[in-house]
């Protein structure tokens, strides 16, 4: 399993929310090259990225520190908020992302995401944030009547491999992940699944591992000191 320490970009500093809420933002660095850097520095070969004013306005204003981090890093970089349309797709791409992850855009525009399928294949992703069972939108400012289920079902059928989910509920909340969520998507879905959102001790990566994910996400955990990071790499592994 691999471990993909957080990145939340907003106003160009890496922040993380509580629960999504962008009224509760603790700001870590102002710097998201230097703890991209120490990422590296303890080990980490991928590293999870958020653009929260990307995913709040459909726009790109964090483009060039993305581009940054995967250049300067050499690292593993994916990055969600805010892909609308396959020029963003591009962009990122070209400017040496390695995955894309499509949110509000895989539920409101399936022909855009079955393009971004057809055209990148493995690299792009999609992102299940799910909130009392239904799928949330627009940085989890709204939430669809599309169900868990429903979601990872139809994402399967339309040849997606890598879903990145998250219980909004556990985000940034540090009261542990749900392992029971994702012990049961584990079970009924052939997909490269990536727990992401109350990963908050070395106890949850090791019962995520048990479950053969694809991966899990740390944020909060990191930024607390609650989680070791380089414990955590070795523990997944």
């Amino acid at each position: 399993m691999i471990i993909l320490p957080a990145i939340d970009l907003l106003d160009r500093k890496a922040v993380r929310l509580l629960k999504g809420d962008y009224n509760q933002v603790t700001v870590y660095s102002d710097s998201p090259l230097e703890v991209a850097e120490k990422f590296k520095s303890l080990g980490a070969t991928h590293i999870h990225m958020v653009d929260l004013d990307g995913a709040k306005y459909g726009t790109t204003p964090n483009m060039d520190i993305v581009a940054d981090v995967a250049e300067k890093t050499g690292l593993f970089v994916e990055i969600g908020g805010g892909i609308r349309s396959m020029d963003t797709v591009k962009k990122y791409s070209d400017a040496g992302v390695s995955r894309v992850i499509l949110g509000t855009a895989a539920i409101c525009d399936e022909a855009f995401l079955k393009e971004a399928v057809k055209a990148y294949g493995e690299k792009i992703a999609v992102g299940a944030d799910v909130k009392d069972g239904k799928i949330a939108v627009k940085g989890w400012l709204e939430q669809s009547d599309v169900t868990l289920d429903e979601f990872f079902l139809k994402m399967q059928n339309l040849g997606v491999k890598n879903i990145i989910c998250t219980d909004i509920s556990r985000d940034g909340a540090m009261r542990g992940t749900n392992l029971e969520l994702y012990r049961e998507l584990s079970e009924k879905y052939s997909l490269d699944i990536t727990a992401s959102g109350g990963v908050s001790s070395i106890e949850d990566v090791k019962e995520l591992r048990k479950m053969n994910l694809y991966g899990a996400i740390i944020g909060k955990a990191y930024y607390t000191g609650a989680v070791d990071l380089k414990e955590a790499i070795e523990v997944a592994k």
